[in-house]
């Protein structure tokens, strides 16, 4: 606190000189300064004041007279630790020397915003802004690093506005009580026709508003470009600053926590810092913000820049040259400046707050109850937590066209642990355009499926991850009269196809699709160039015209010529009517070629090169059927995922994955009934039939006998009502399930969906439980015989029962 004191005895030679000076101002409540400042600033001051309270008393803000919002009918104080409740000794006296120094900020700066220091918490009770704070440890690792911890805690808060944007205070949600007694309705005595002339009456002004609306909205975007800001620099605001230095900060930045994104120092939308704090100090800031917080040095030991409450706490040092570091090297002085640092050092309370504990559920859940909803201006941002959902949607963006959210432009909808993949959906409403965009591992291989509608043969795009699939398919593009197919990294080199159709002669369904395919028309392939051919010979594109019968070629160009060989055959068939055999004629191949070439020219080449090509548009033809059957699988399987849509469960999630959970508590009972098997051999089995007998009292044969008689006796009947019990039971889930089977039987007709399943699972559950009765009742049947006669043999080897070892002896 030395600059303040410094600044006080400033003030009080100043009161001592100017004393009536001092009482005028005194009477209009301000805070006395030097004479010649004073008489500068008075009526600057006042007029900015009097600007302010005017500008401001336009602005109508709705307050709340019910303050604060934590009460006793919101939160449940009952059950709140004690320190939540009172103060320690320790903590009152901290709120006084917070007290005192907030009065003498107060004093010395009197035009600043008060100082944020105790507010009152859940129960009323003024509590230490940095004794809020208690740095926890969190056994979760996304919470290690500052973006994905930033993100979490901004899940769980959700913006509300203040009442009052000018104070740091919470407004009370008023509770509306419903009406007890109600007043019934007359009775409609309205004439139709009268009510019809009403709705068109109601349609053209509807109609009217709407282009009012419309013209009502250009305005207002208008207006809203060049609206001032009136509580522009005014508002309440707090946000984190992350210093740099440690965990490899290479500098200063700001985190909003309500967005969970981050900001740079220099950022314009900071205008400036009143004060910041942490769980060990409060440092006001003491430095002129009229360039926002771009010229702000964040060197928190220096007391000129930012005045600290606290002198004991740990602080960051303020970094000295060498030349002052040289002058501390006197050991008294050191001494000395120890002792007074011991004297008037205050260590910080430990925090009230109870330790944060975010279990693996909550963690999961992020936000309250595991849904958020963001409105924005013309969009809306609704979150859930993974599994909520069971199409295992997480997040949805919808945009609109207006300002009041009603006519939708787009919705994007992000999806995870899907089992078909599917990571976003990009509906565009004006255009009625569905994008699907999948991660790897797909049966099908699907990275992006863009489409209208999932009938058949209509307008679509998809794409695939090429790696994943052996024919090297990039792309695949339908509409209703042609196919386009693009290729990588194949061995053939072929890179695109195109295949045309016209309109077949019955109508299209999905099951005779294989057996009625679309007559193709034409079909053209282009190659990428084969370095192991020559340019003339290695054909870039083919087009295989099937209704002219007629094939087209065009070869590579070399890098030396601007024009490239190209050929065309006439596909005829191999007999004409007759029967006879057609024989290779010249004009049945027109060829150009930038250099000709002998054996080019001779029949036998172009005969055997035709014959290929035959062969070849017969595979290309094959290969557009299948691409045809495989779209047709691909919108079923589409179909069947959509109307499914199954999630995937990690083995190591127990509380979500049926079979583990299963299996563990299949092994907790195996555990359990072992146990019970260790305790009971534990057991004393002839302490009940001792007990008779007076103790210290030798047992005769006829006693030694009686009691063996009666302990095999007694552990027989046991046996026989643990079998009887067993029984029971299973005899009592057979009868239940029958009683379920016939009420299925008789009301099968009626039931929903919902229903069926409903008894699907019981019957699954009690058959379960039905062969675990049986099994039991088994095991027991064969172990029954064998305890019987472990139990005789103990009680003849037992040293209590002598007697009867001498008389089978």
């Amino acid at each position: 606190m030395e600059v303040l004191r410094e600044k006080v005895e400033e003030e009080e030679e100043a009161e001592r000189e100017e004393a009536a000076e001092r009482a005028e101002w005194a009477r209009t409540e301000k805070m006395m300064r030097p004479v010649e400042v004073r008489k500068e600033e008075t009526t600057l001051t006042q007029e900015m004041l009097r600007d302010l309270e005017k500008k401001l008393s336009e602005i109508q803000i709705p307050i709340s007279a019910e303050l604060p919002a934590f009460t006793k009918d919101t939160i449940d104080i009952s059950k709140l630790p004690v320190s939540y409740k009172t103060n320690t000794p320790k903590e009152e006296h901290l709120l006084q020397v917070a007290d005192n120094f907030s009065r003498q900020y107060s004093h010395l700066c009197p035009d600043r915003v008060p100082l944020f220091l105790h507010p009152l918490n859940e129960c009323e009770v003024p509590k230490f802004v940095s004794t809020t704070l208690r740095p926890t440890l969190m056994p979760y690792p996304e919470l290690y690093n500052w973006d994905s911890c930033a993100q979490f805690v901004s899940d769980f808060l959700t913006m509300v506005p203040l009442p009052d944007p000018l104070k740091p205070t919470v407004q009370k949600e008023e509770k509306v009580l419903p009406k007890k007694y109600t007043v019934r309705p007359p009775r409609d005595l309205c004439s139709r026709f009268e009510q019809e002339q009403e709705v068109k009456k109601q349609q053209e002004i509807r109609a009217q508003e709407k282009k009012q609306l419309r013209e009502e909205e250009e305005r207002l975007m208008e207006a809203e470009k060049a609206k001032p800001d009136a509580l522009h620099g005014l508002r309440v605001h707090s946000w984190v600053l992350v210093l740099s230095g440690k965990r490899e900060v290479p500098e200063n930045f700001f985190i909003d926590a309500f967005t969970g994104h981050s900001y740079s120092t220099q950022d314009e939308r900071f205008l400036g810092i009143e004060s910041l704090w942490n769980h060990k100090n409060y440092w006001i800031n003491m430095q002129d913000c009229w360039n926002c917080c771009k010229d702000l040095i964040f060197d928190l030991g220096d007391p000129v820049r930012w005045e600290y409450m606290l002198l004991g706490t740990d602080k960051s040092q303020l970094s000295l040259t060498e030349e002052d570091d040289s002058g501390i090297n006197d050991e008294d002085d050191v001494e000395n400046l120890g002792k007074e640092d011991e004297d008037k050092s205050f260590d910080m309370p430990h925090s009230w707050v109870e330790q944060i504990e975010i279990s693996p559920e909550a963690f999961e859940t992020r936000c309250p109850n595991g849904k958020k909803v963001i409105q924005y201006k013309r969009a809306k941002l609704e979150k859930w937590a993974p599994y909520l959902n069971s199409n295992g949607l997480v997040s949805r963006l919808t945009t609109y066209k207006d300002l009041e959210c009603t006519n939708i432009l787009e919705i994007k909808e992000w999806y995870q642990n899907r089992e078909d993949m599917l990571e976003l959906k990009h509906i565009n409403k004006t255009t009625d355009l569905k994008i699907d965009y999948f991660k790897p591992g797909h049966p099908h291989a699907l990275r992006v499926h863009s489409y209208k509608s999932m009938q058949p043969e209509m307008d679509r795009v998809i794409e695939f991850y090429e790696t994943a699939r052996v024919d090297g398919l990039i792309k695949r593009e339908e509409t209703a009269s042609t196919m386009t197919e693009y290729y990588q990294g194949r061995p053939d080199f072929l890179s695109y196809r195109h295949a045309n159709f016209r309109p077949r002669v019955k109508k299209l369904a999905l099951s005779s699709a294989e057996s009625n395919p679309r007559p193709i028309v034409k079909i053209t392939e282009q190659f990428f160039r084969n370095p192991e051919k020559p340019a003339e010979e290695d054909v870039a594109e083919r087009v295989f015209l099937l209704a002219e019968e007629r094939i087209q070629l065009r070869y590579h160009c070399r890098d030396d010529h601007i024009t490239a060989s190209k050929r065309e055959f006439l596909r005829r068939t191999e007999v004409d009517s007759k029967g006879n055999r057609i024989i290779m004629t010249p004009d049945m191949c027109i060829s150009f070629e930038v250099e000709p070439m002998e054996h080019t020219k001779k029949l036998l080449y172009q005969y055997e090169a035709m014959m290929h090509l035959k062969r070849e548009e017969k595979l290309s033809r094959h290969q557009v059927w299948e691409s045809e059957l495989e779209v047709l699988e691909i919108l079923k399987l589409r179909e069947e995922e959509e109307a499914a849509h199954t999630l995937t469960i990690s083995i190591y999630d127990t509380k979500r994955n049926e079979k583990s959970k299963e299996y563990r508590e299949a092994m907790e009972r195996v555990m359990h009934e072992e146990h019970l098997r260790q305790v009971e051999t534990q057991l004393d089995y002839l302490a009940p039939f001792l007990a008779q007998l007076p103790p210290g009292e030798k047992l005769t044969r006829w006693q030694a006998v009686r009691l063996k008689d009666e302990c095999l006796s007694d552990f027989k009947q046991r046996l026989i009502n643990k079998a009887n019990l067993i029984q029971a039971r299973f005899e009592k889930e057979t009868q239940e399930l029958q009683k379920k089977q016939q009420w299925y039987q008789e009301n099968q007709v009626t039931l929903t969906p919902e229903d069926e399943d409903l008894y699907l699972s019981y019957c699954s559950q009690a058959m379960f439980r039905i062969r675990i009765l049986e099994q039991r009742l088994n095991r027991h049947k064969e172990l029954a015989p064998l305890k019987y006669l472990a139990l005789e043999e103990k009680l003849y080897k037992d040293p209590r029962l002598g007697e009867l070892q001498k008389i089978f002896a």
